[in-house]
């Protein structure tokens, strides 16, 4: 009897997680505990933060069988087998699905939709151009990444990261890097993608104070005019048809978030508006944060390749921000003072963190000048223009 406890113990230790526990998972766990406090103490993008961080926790703890990397770890130029996912995934896996084939970022975008406000990109279209300018970020890394030994396709998903928009980031990388035998993950994409977002406060102030004088910040820029009813209602089904038409690998993100838009702004449909914006925004970060999470394993972040992706990334995201805030300075000299190059900074789409950046420095000028309206519209053209270079890194990559 004895003999048999003790082999039943023996049994127990070898089939728990103690037993499979390396230095390799203990190291991700300790990672996860740090975003898990960086969430929760510090606040750092904690809607998506706090979920990606505890995917990363449930992947790493030996045993637990909710996520299976063999099924995802593809050889080269294959593509996966969904039925063998359904048939043998855990949890995690199952959930995974929804990011591999792009629906979780299409829906987050219809939420974002719903939420958003394109008032001030009416009032002054020439927000247009800085959200454009901002996007610059992400071709100036795409070669960055390409100088540094990444594949077209990996140095796609890697640069996207510099539109500061994380269900992009996730959108685009989870199709170029479809296909097995790349260096870098869905997962460290989007990690670094939302790390980034959630530093928004720390690196662009000091870009906006370096590439600005003191007087330009104190710019105060005129009133913005009342946009009437009809054409926030034209406004999204205008976009729509000319982003699609010119391309039309951008109209999955772009299209939702304008039918989330004229949800929003039809007011006939407050019901699917409150539902999208809210409930079901609500599970699909869920679900986005904890299966992106899931995949962060300690094979692919402990590597030189994903240090090359968090350097890349700030790259992307530093240079977004100084070319909103140089073509800021160029309109200011266009429209003889009447332009704060502060509003520049906000054509990166971290809606609405980089707007309250523009306003925050600002006022550190001048307490009285309030601009936070006026960064609005580069800010949410920023939301656009990511979508659109999203579409025409697909365009122009094979995948």
């Amino acid at each position: 009897m004895f003999d048999i406890f003790i082999q039943t113990i023996k049994d127990l230790a070898a089939s728990s997680g103690l037993a499979g526990l390396g230095i390799e998972n203990v190291v991700m766990i300790l990672i996860a505990f740090l975003f898990l406090y960086l969430a929760i103490k510090h606040k750092f993008e904690p809607l998506l933060l706090l979920p990606i961080a505890f995917g990363m926790l449930l992947t790493n703890l030996p045993g637990t069988e909710m996520y299976h990397p063999e099924l995802w770890n593809i050889e080269n130029g294959q593509h996966i087998n969904y039925g063998r996912v359904l048939q043998d995934g855990g949890l995690l896996d199952l959930l995974y699905i929804g990011v591999k084939l792009q629906i979780y970022p299409a829906l987050i975008f219809l939420g974002i939709g719903c939420m958003t406000d394109f008032e001030p990109l009416i009032a002054n279209p020439k927000s247009f151009l800085l959200g454009a300018a901002a996007q610059a970020g992400i071709f100036l890394t795409f070669i960055g990444a390409a100088a540094l030994g990444f594949n077209a396709n990996e140095a796609g998903a890697i640069s996207i990261i510099g539109g500061a928009d994380g269900p992009t980031a996730i959108y685009v990388s989870s199709k170029l890097l479809n296909a097995g035998g790349f260096e870098v993950e869905v997962g460290t994409i989007a990690l670094a993608a939302y790390t980034y977002m959630a530093l928004v406060p720390l690196i662009q102030p000091p870009i906006m104070r370096l590439l600005t004088t003191e007087k330009e910040r104190k710019i105060r820029m005129e009133q913005l005019r009342p946009v009437s009813q009809t054409e926030k209602i034209i406004f999204p089904i205008a976009v729509t048809v000319i982003i699609s038409l010119l391309v039309p690998s951008a109209t999955p993100l772009v299209g939702m978030l304008m039918l989330g838009n004229l949800f929003k702004e039809s007011g006939v449909v407050d019901r699917l508006c409150k539902t999208a914006q809210n409930e079901l925004m609500n599970i699909i970060t869920i679900f986005l944060g904890i299966s992106v999470g899931a995949t962060t394993v300690a094979s692919k972040v402990i590597t030189m390749a994903f240090l090359k992706v968090i350097l890349l990334g700030v790259v992307a995201f530093s240079v977004g921000t100084a070319t909103g805030v140089l073509f800021g300075k160029l309109m200011c000299v266009v429209t003889k003072g009447k332009v704060n190059p502060l509003i520049g900074s906000a054509g990166v789409s971290a809606v609405p963190m980089a707007a309250r950046q523009s306003q925050k420095v600002g006022a550190e000028a001048d307490p009285t000048n309030f601009l936070l309206m006026h960064a609005m519209g580069p800010n949410v053209a920023g939301v656009i223009g990511s979508a659109v270079a999203a579409g025409v890194l697909l365009s122009i990559i094979p995948y």
